[in-house]
């Protein structure tokens, strides 16, 4: 069976579970428990700490895993990137009081405080800067308030949170993370791709919708310009024979534009239907 890791809890656990659950799979049903097995997709799930899978995967005694960027980078561990799975995004940043820190270089000799040592350190080596990293499971934005940290390596998303703690942000994106599937050394005679491309069908599903529309004849080529789907939109004759009707997957965050294009050039019946599942 495949043995797959997956986030116990956190930010990455349900949408993973949920992902997972959409591309056909059957997981746990009570969040206690730590192993469920899907006979009929020949799956074995493994319900562990994020910042373990990377480790747990590199060493092969598990095959793949989701779990973030940031979690594989700062373990060191020889896991690699198989697809990004387009949740969980954050960005990393350095934050420090303004009237102390503004500039990368003044980390020099510094303490920085962070839950990603490695990925930190590694960093700033690269630009030839030494500082001490200072690793906090969690909550740093308090950690120069608290005197054991001369800045802070976080997440970021609006900042608000370290502004309130009296920091400002400085100085380049130390990462851009998302949630991944890794994968390490095993061998799986086809398994991992099976996953891929169900994982990559609830991509397509969530990212893409079905729209459909009738249409003058005489401006189907028009109307193919503006969405032209993935090969070509399909076509069908109606008992009208100056109008047909078309079908083709747009962009969902597009929709309403292509919506506003068709009919301008006078589609009718414009209708938007979401996918369940979908393989390109």
């Amino acid at each position: 069976m495949l043995r797959v890791a997956i986030p116990n809890k956190g930010s990455l656990s349900e949408i993973a579970a949920q992902m997972l659950a959409e591309a056909g799979y059957n997981g746990r049903r009570d969040s206690r428990t730590l192993v469920s097995a899907d006979e009929r997709n020949g799956v074995e799930f493994f319900y562990l700490r994020p910042r373990d899978i990377a480790t747990y995967v590199a060493s092969g005694a598990l095959d793949v895993g989701i779990t973030g960027r940031d979690l594989l980078r700062d373990s060191g561990a020889g896991a690699y990137e198989i697809a990004e799975l387009q949740f969980a995004d954050s960005t990393f940043r350095f934050a420090a009081p303004a009237d102390s820190i503004t500039d990368l270089a003044q980390l020099e000799g510094k303490r920085v405080a962070t839950s990603y040592p490695k990925l930190v350190d590694d960093f700033l080596l690269e630009r030839g800067i030494h500082a001490v990293t200072v690793k906090l499971d969690g909550a740093v934005e308090s950690a120069v308030r608290l005197g054991v940290a001369d800045a802070v390596a976080d997440v970021v998303s609006t900042g608000a949170t370290l502004r309130a703690a009296g920091l400002s942000i400085f100085g380049p994106v130390i990462l851009e993370s998302t949630a991944l599937l890794i994968g390490g050394p095993n061998e799986h005679n086809g398994a991992v791709d099976r996953l891929l491309r169900r994982l990559q069908g609830v991509l397509v599903a969530r990212n893409y919708v079905i729209m459909d529309y009738d249409l003058p004849a005489e401006k189907l080529e028009e109307a193919t310009a503006i969405a032209s789907g993935f090969e070509s939109p399909t076509v069908q004759p109606l008992f009208d024979e100056e109008w047909v009707a078309v079908r083709v997957m747009v962009p969902a965050n597009e929709a309403a534009d292509i919506m506003d294009e068709l009919q301008a050039i006078g589609a009718k019946a414009i209708l938007v239907t979401a996918i369940h599942a979908a393989r390109i």
